[in-house]
């Protein structure tokens, strides 16, 4: 009885505890792209097929860069939602084997989840993180997705919105800080 009543909490709670925003909201606040990453002037890319037939519906933005030897995936969201999902996910939807790597941090202090993505291909690191949108001394990050969409679904502050970056890499560059 107590899995019964637990599991249906949890099935509910997103929509007990969701922000006044709803999913496919216009991102009326959305800042603008960074023109850099890392102290490093970035390129805008197109995105793939695959990545515009993802988008469609997104509640937010999403741009795909590169730094010069990094490709960077930015997504930008206003509200909570479960669109915004973990890049090893996307990884393993495409072919690629994923190894956890230890957790490092970029060029900010701000933590970052890891993996290693092998595949046909060379070998990528990838690193991703999310940043709350607003002071950059003064604002709450995470290394996953699933802890970022839970503590911003049963919080009850009013955010300005959030930055989410994937970024990959070759895995031969120099480690990351």
């Amino acid at each position: 009885m107590l899995l019964l009543v637990a599991t249906v909490f949890a099935a509910a709670a997103p929509g007990l505890f969701a922000s006044s925003k709803t999913p496919g909201q216009a991102t009326s606040g959305f800042p603008g792209w960074p023109g850099y990453y890392d102290g490093k002037p970035l390129t805008k890319l197109d995105l793939t097929e695959r990545e515009r037939i993802f988008v469609r519906g997104f509640p937010g933005e999403v741009g795909r860069f590169s730094d010069g030897t990094r490709e960077i995936i930015v997504r930008w969201v206003e509200s909570p939602t479960r669109w915004l999902h973990p890049a090893a996910d996307c990884f393993k939807g495409v072919g690629y084997t994923v190894t956890p790597l230890p957790m490092q941090y970029n060029f900010e202090d701000v933590a970052m989840g890891c993996f290693l993505a092998s595949g046909d291909s060379p070998s990528l690191r990838v690193c991703e993180y999310i940043v709350e949108a607003g002071a950059a001394d003064d604002r709450d990050s995470w290394t996953d997705v699933s802890s970022w969409y839970w503590q911003t679904v049963l919080s009850s502050d009013d955010d300005d919105g959030w930055w989410s970056f994937v970024v990959a890499g070759n895995n031969e560059v120099e480690p990351l800080n």
